[in-house]
């Protein structure tokens, strides 16, 4: 083999060697513009307000007001004021334990209603059934700034106006159809042989809805139940139009009620109440977001 047929060798052996590696790089460039990017900017979006509610409910009310001095973006002394004035010089706790009530209430009314109705509509293929849950559907889409007109009236009359139970009544009416709707996604993944073998032995379909398809349908009622809390713990409109009284409020309507006086603006307070408002619902989600990601899956293979 002369020298120019092994130098040409050696060549195509090292240009052999640096395309792969050009196109791993390659790859890895456009991985990185493509996905981690826009993902990074995305959580960046997503978690700036709750680090702007954390450093400003810690922040004293000399660094707040005096961004010439102080790095707006950092904490120079933490303090604890706006907490303790929220726990102890307002009602906090009260408008807590209201929100926690009406939620927990709301989401327990909204996923009986919507598991019978969805098994229903989805087992017993009566005539209609599903233009029935298309219309229960179409009942999420109405905005609440057009509901809560009639609803009003319907709280007024029953002598509900001012309490929670209005609130508890009331939330279901767009709770129910999403969770409905979801539900019925979620029963189609459930095998149909199951409960015919359990007809067979003589089970009623109440039977059958309580031992095979709810136990089989645990995600997606997590799911629905992640939706209805978190709904009825964030819903601002009706329960600033139902609820009148302080004490009575839900957090959402009494941190922007009670904690605004005029033109002056309690930014501690304030910030404290809406993160200290918005742990229980992360806390709740964190817990159960497999399941809910599991259940939407459910509901669209079909």
């Amino acid at each position: 083999m002369t020298e120019a047929t092994r130098a040409s060798k050696r060549e195509a052996e090292g240009s052999a060697t640096v395309v792969p590696e050009a196109m791993a790089w390659d790859s890895r460039a456009r991985r990185a513009v493509l996905l981690y990017l826009p993902l990074a900017c995305f959580v960046f979006i997503l978690l700036f307000p709750f680090y702007w509610m954390a450093i400003t409910a810690f922040k004293p009310n000399a660094e707040l007001y005096d961004y010439k001095t102080y790095n707006p973006f950092l904490i120079a002394k933490p303090t604890l004021d706006h907490v303790r004035k929220l726990l102890f010089d307002t009602a906090y706790p009260r408008w807590l334990l209201t929100t926690m009530t009406v939620a927990v209430s709301a989401t327990i009314l909204s996923l009986t209603s919507s598991a019978l109705a969805a098994y229903a509509i989805q087992r017993l293929r009566f005539k209609g059934s599903q233009y029935v849950g298309l219309a229960i559907y179409l009942g999420y889409l109405v905005p609440p700034s057009i509901l809560f007109i009639p609803l009003a009236t319907m709280v007024y009359r029953l002598g509900l106006f001012d309490t929670p139970f209005a609130l508890i009544l009331v939330y279901p009416t767009f709770l129910v159809p999403f969770c409905t709707w979801l539900l019925i996604g979620y029963f189609k993944s459930i095998p149909y042989e199951l409960e015919e073998c359990a007809l067979i032995d003589g089970a009623t379909r109440l039977q059958i809805l309580r031992r095979i398809t709810l136990p089989l349908a645990v995600p997606g009622l997590i799911s629905a139940g992640i939706f209805s809390f978190t709904l009825s713990w964030n819903e601002f409109i009706y329960a600033l139009a139902f609820i009148q009284s302080s004490e009575k409020k839900t957090v959402p309507v009494a941190i922007l009620t009670e904690l605004i006086s005029g033109d002056v603006y309690q930014w501690g307070a304030l910030m404290a109440g809406s993160l200290m408002g918005s742990l229980p619902v992360a806390i709740f989600y964190s817990f159960f977001v497999d399941y809910y990601v599991s259940s939407l899956t459910g509901a669209v293979k079909e």
